[in-house]
């Protein structure tokens, strides 16, 4: 389901024109700014800056550097601050700026809230992991080998560290909106998408021979792939990656709806869980509305909503578990007498 929590990124796509950029009032102040280096008696020395930094020894620590942007952000910040607050006193709402609203920053963060939620869906995501990681070597039986009985644990293993990844650069990316940390969200966000498509496919049909999960995994990887450099590399095409997410979501989405509807596995009830609530909590995308206080908006309370509903599905991928290995002995005892 972590797929389908980052599926929105790509559905909403960031568009770099918005009525707030294109106010004259503010196109004026950041070209004035980035010639001058001030607004109104708030100056930036990056702007008139040329020099390298000097030696490493002398320049100022990584956290402090991090907290600063470059001449062209600072601008652009500083002079939405301004004309937001003009807008407030004449009693407007609040509008976007180069495809985001108006947050107010934190330590050099452009959207706190955003990455704090990701932070914790991150922690989710290893706490569930590294319990079910637990539960499988050290609390249910092994084979003689020492191997798990339940088929789909290397799958598992490698949809959490995809999940952490994914979630960790969604936190970088809400930081610092740059043209890098975008493509490394994006990026993460259709590996996670395609790698659960396979995860769905494989664990829904019980597809347990290797063959048959090459011949179904080879394809998607492939495609997967495929989209990664193109939009890295040729062009980040934002209506064809909406379709290539949109597809990958939805389909993995009915996946797990028809597995739930129709298994009689003891869990299903978290499986209907996770499907509406998560398809409840992503109606927060479309009815996008301006962050309160300056820090929580829409996305970012949707953020916040994954954070259960992560847990949730880490306890079900832990109790599929259990039920297959109990499954699974029960058929071992049986042939041995």
């Amino acid at each position: 389901w972590t797929a389908l929590f980052l599926l929105l990124p790509c559905l909403f796509c960031i568009s770099n024109a918005s009525a707030g950029d294109a106010d004259p009032d503010y196109r004026t102040c950041v070209s004035e700014c980035e010639i001058s280096g001030c607004v109104g008696q708030l100056c930036f020395p990056q702007c008139n800056s040329s020099s390298d930094g000097g030696p490493w020894y002398i320049q100022e620590p990584l956290y402090l550097q991090w907290k600063k942007w470059g001449c062209q952000g600072d601008c652009r910040y500083q002079c939405m601050v301004n004309r937001e607050t003009e807008r407030e006193t004449l009693g407007q709402a609040p509008v976007k700026y180069h495809g985001k609203w108006p947050f107010k920053r934190v330590l050099g963060i452009q959207e706190p809230a955003s990455v704090a939620f990701s932070v914790l869906n991150l922690a989710m995501h290893f706490h569930g992991w590294l319990s079910f990681f637990i539960m499988i070597y050290y609390k249910l039986p092994l084979k003689q080998d020492r191997t798990a009985y339940y088929e789909y644990v290397g799958l598992w293993h490698i949809y959490g560290l995809l999940s952490m990844n994914s979630w960790f650069w969604s936190a970088v990316f809400h930081s610092r909106d740059v043209d890098l940390t975008e493509r490394l969200d994006y990026s993460s966000a259709v590996a996670i998408l395609g790698f659960s498509l396979i995860l769905a496919i494989l664990r829904t049909f019980d597809i347990r021979v290797e063959a048959a999960r090459v011949m179904v995994s080879a394809p998607i990887l492939a495609f997967v792939t495929t989209h990664i450099l193109y939009i890295n590399f040729y062009k980040l095409d934002y209506g064809w990656n909406m379709i290539v997410c949109v597809a990958m979501g939805v389909s993995q989405l009915f996946l797990w709806a028809r597995w739930a509807a129709v298994s009689s596995h003891p869990s299903n009830w978290k499986l209907w869980v996770v499907v509406i609530a998560g398809g409840l909590a992503m109606l927060l995308e479309i009815y996008d509305f301006p962050p309160y206080e300056g820090y929580f908006d829409a996305h970012s309370i949707w953020h916040a909503a994954t954070i259960p509903l992560t847990i949730l599905w880490w306890s079900f991928i832990r109790d599929d578990a259990e039920f297959r290995t109990s499954s699974l002995l029960k058929k071992t005892k049986t042939k041995a007498k």
